[in-house]
């Protein structure tokens, strides 16, 4: 891949030592959400959870990957703080959404989302140290899950408590994500069957037979939530599903491979922009433009997918790789020095006015997941 080299090199020296270093709250011992683009913390009413578990997670990784070094002890210590401040800190079961600028709960929503992305960060934080306590933490929190977040037709309910009664793909996704992380850590049989039901619930639920495209939203009994032909799907997802089951397949699962193919035809065939070669925001089902704004994390989950696609010897894959990574470059300046420019309206304009701490997992995925083919 001729972009990777150059890419991992922004990593190590830029990327990983803004996002560790200014990105880290010494004094509260958590990462910052949000850097402006002078590269300086910006001040927030509220800190959430997930932001913490994916910068966790995203730090594990690269030391275990040998791209980040001395960053360990204060991983463990930034976990201890997130276990201290978040889990049950109400005195109910279950991690709290967010905290506020004095460590006391902000909101005390229990939001499926953020729980997938704290299993994910214990599975790899494990697998950093080796403490058993992750392990055990994680499995809390599946179980907390599996009351709090309890739902019929399969699946889980979004957050709670909620007002808000659609069902959506995208937590599912990444606990199915969280529970391969924790299948690959313990090599526990109980993991690959829960992440079996989880690709159950997305071949026979998320992803539209007719059209092969993986839907965003859903009533409460899993119909999707708008008619036919008006329907949300996110390229971006297209591709992340297409290497999660991958993933699933990888150590074990088995999913035929004409669900998979089909995600990324689609993906290939709708979401992206013809002139400009970048990954747009969001189509419908039948491939009628929704959103033609460009944000940087469709591009890294594209990388993904051609990755596992290359490795499975499809024709092209490698070089469509590639030219994702060069084009998700393009949403990191050099005059950031390690930071992004997140999103882009379709003319090329700036549609955010800082970085968030949380692309960070998306980029370190993509280029993690490059390296196999460097």
């Amino acid at each position: 891949m001729k972009s990777f080299a150059f890419a991992k090199a922004w990593a190590t020296e830029l990327a990983l030592p803004l996002w560790s270093g200014v990105g880290f709250d010494m004094a509260r011992g958590l990462f910052h959400e949000r850097l402006d683009f002078e590269r300086n913390p910006i001040a927030l009413p509220a800190t959430r959870l997930m932001v913490q578990a994916r910068q966790i997670a995203t730090f594990s990784r690269a030391s275990l990957a040998g791209w980040h070094s001395g960053s360990e002890t204060v991983l463990a210590a930034c976990l201890a703080n997130v276990e201290r401040l978040y889990h049950r800190a109400d005195g109910h079961p279950g991690w709290i959404f967010s905290i506020d600028p004095y460590g006391k709960p902000a909101s005390r929503v229990r939001d499926l989302y953020a729980h997938a992305f704290i299993i994910y960060a214990l599975a790899w934080s494990h697998r950093l140290t080796g403490d058993p306590h992750a392990i055990r933490l994680a499995d809390e929190t599946l179980a907390e899950i599996d009351v709090t977040l309890a739902a019929p037709l399969g699946g889980h309910l979004d957050a709670s408590p909620s007002s808000d009664p659609t069902r959506r793909q995208n937590p599912h996704m990444h606990l199915l994500e969280a529970v391969l992380a924790l299948y690959e850590a313990t090599g526990r049989e109980r993991d690959l069957v829960r992440a079996g039901a989880l690709v159950e619930l997305a071949t026979s639920r998320f992803i539209d037979a007719e059209a092969g495209a993986l839907l965003e939203d859903f009533a409460p009994d899993w119909r999707p939530l708008q008619p036919r032909g008006h329907n949300r799907v996110e390229p971006g997802h297209q591709f992340e599903w297409y290497w999660l089951l991958g993933e699933y397949r990888r150590l074990g699962g088995a999913i035929p491979e004409e669900v998979t193919d089909r995600l990324l035809d689609f993906g290939l065939d709708h979401g992206i922009d013809q002139e400009s070669g970048l990954i747009v925001d969001a189509v419908t089902e039948t491939g009628s433009m929704l959103s033609p704004s460009f944000r940087s994390w469709p591009h890294a989950e594209g990388v993904k997918a051609f990755v596992t696609a290359a490795k499975s010897g499809q024709s092209g894959a490698a070089q469509m790789a590639d030219h994702l990574l060069a084009s998700l470059l393009t949403f990191c300046p050099d005059m950031l020095e390690g930071g992004w420019i997140d999103r882009f309206d379709a003319d090329g304009a700036p549609m955010v006015d800082h970085m968030p701490a949380s692309t960070l997992y998306h980029v370190m995925g993509a280029l993690l997941e490059a390296e196999q083919l460097a």
